[in-house]
């Protein structure tokens, strides 16, 4: 295989590495921007349970995806990381802070302390959240690139449109995780989960029309590929589809009745509205992964260290996936109360 090829292969793995940790971290951070609108201590334990076997191994993919941009497309990473420095590591800190929260809330002596992790595990959720909106609004807009180096300014990520994909994020992330609780839990909880399931999908669809009527006017070369011919071709489908799933969706959410696959669907219309949002996005960059002028075989490795790498990924990428199926398959069904994490 050329060079070109495999740094193609292993875009693609990276994007996938990151699609699949925006949906599977994405829920359970969801759960944790639900926790205001969750009412009483035991719904709020159930709402934790549903996650709790699995949120830890959902991380696993923003390593894969960070890792994967170190070793083979270096020059991306160094250009990047120095401009999204600061969200980058408040989210960090943010998902450590969660992290701890969601521990010790389970081994908290009073209520009153309960109450006070209950609210650091939502603050942490919100903050690791509206981080990784930032970072990708300040991504997408691009970029400011001096012979090879970051070369713009400190504050370059905080503009409006990075805070319009914050805000963007922080309601998809809660739809996955309305959804998420639709699936696993029963009753008024249920219940609960779904009226905000729709107050929420109708807030990310709209989050997705604004950032889809902004993108454009970004840079030059977004534009093309949404107006120009044939490319628009490639582009059509994305918007119908999205406007058939959201339909989907909102049909879905009423008609939960304890059934599996009847529960499971609006999860997986959730799901289904990130992966279209992420397609529109990939067709609007590639092949660009630092825009406006970083293309990935720009930022490539030597192919010899592509190829050494791609044999360990090889390896590594189907363990990973087998094992988080197995986890999600042997906790699958509904969580109730009084039964779970401890």
């Amino acid at each position: 295989m050329s060079a070109e090829t495999i740094a193609t292969i292993w875009a693609f793995l990276i994007a996938t590495s990151v699609f699949l940790y925006v949906c599977m971290d994405g829920f359970d951070l969801g759960i944790g921007i639900l926790f205001p609108w969750i009412r009483g201590e035991e719904d709020r334990d159930v709402a934790v349970n549903t996650v709790a076997p699995v949120w830890d191994g959902n991380e696993t993919w923003l390593i894969m995806g960070g890792a994967g941009l170190f070793a083979v497309f270096p020059l991306a990473y160094a250009t990047i990381l120095p401009a999204l420095y600061m969200p980058i590591i408040l989210m960090l800190l943010a998902l450590i802070f969660r992290g701890v929260s969601f521990e010790m809330r389970f081994r908290a002596a009073t209520p009153g302390q309960r109450l006070v992790w209950d609210r650091a595990f939502s603050w942490g959720s919100y903050a690791a959240t509206i981080c990784q909106g930032l970072a990708l609004g300040a991504f997408v807009q691009g970029i400011k690139v001096e012979e090879r180096a970051y070369a713009g300014g400190w504050w370059d990520w905080l503009t409006a449109f990075s805070m319009l994909t914050a805000a963007a994020l922080v309601v998809g992330y809660g739809l996955l995780g309305a959804c998420w609780l639709v699936w696993k839990t029963e009753g008024e909880l249920q219940a609960q989960a779904a009226r905000l399931a729709r107050r929420l999908a109708a807030l990310t669809l709209a989050g997705i029309v604004l950032v889809s009527l902004v993108m454009p006017f970004l840079l030059p070369e977004f534009r093309a590929r949404w107006f120009a011919f044939p490319a628009i071709l490639t582009a059509l489908p994305v918007p119908v589809l999205v406007v058939a799933l959201a339909w989907k969706l909102f049909r879905s959410l009423g008609e939960t009745d304890g059934h599996p696959w009847r529960d499971g669907l609006p999860f997986l219309c959730a799901i289904g509205l990130f992966f279209l949002a992420y397609t529109g996005l990939g067709i609007t960059m590639w092949p660009m992964i630092v825009p406006p002028e970083i293309t990935i075989w720009d930022a490539a490795a030597p192919r010899s260290s592509q190829l050494f790498l791609l044999v360990g990924a090889a390896v590594l990428i189907p363990v990973i996936l087998a094992y988080t199926a197995y986890v999600y398959w042997l906790f699958r069904g509904k969580v109730k109360a009084g039964a779970g994490y401890h």
